[in-house]
């Protein structure tokens, strides 16, 4: 079964990572963008999805593929 993308966005007070398709955030809370950037880029590659990175105001900021880019598209 495949896994679902990360999502790195900030909620009361603390960002965090999730994994699409769940409301639970996985890890714990992180007191800068930055680690939890890291964290979910990691987590991103070791399961080969995309890793949707929001600004603080929910926007998306950043999208970085680590997997089965559907852009990637070789005839």
């Amino acid at each position: 079964m495949a896994q679902g993308d990360i999502e790195t966005y900030y909620e009361d007070g603390a960002w965090k990572n999730k994994r699409e398709g769940t409301g639970r955030a996985f890890g714990a809370g992180y007191s800068t963008k930055d680690e939890a950037v890291a964290a979910g880029r990691d987590a991103a590659k070791a399961d080969g999805v995309e890793h949707i990175i929001k600004n603080q105001d929910g926007q998306i900021g950043e999208k970085n593929s680590h997997g089965n880019d559907p852009r990637n598209i070789q005839g």
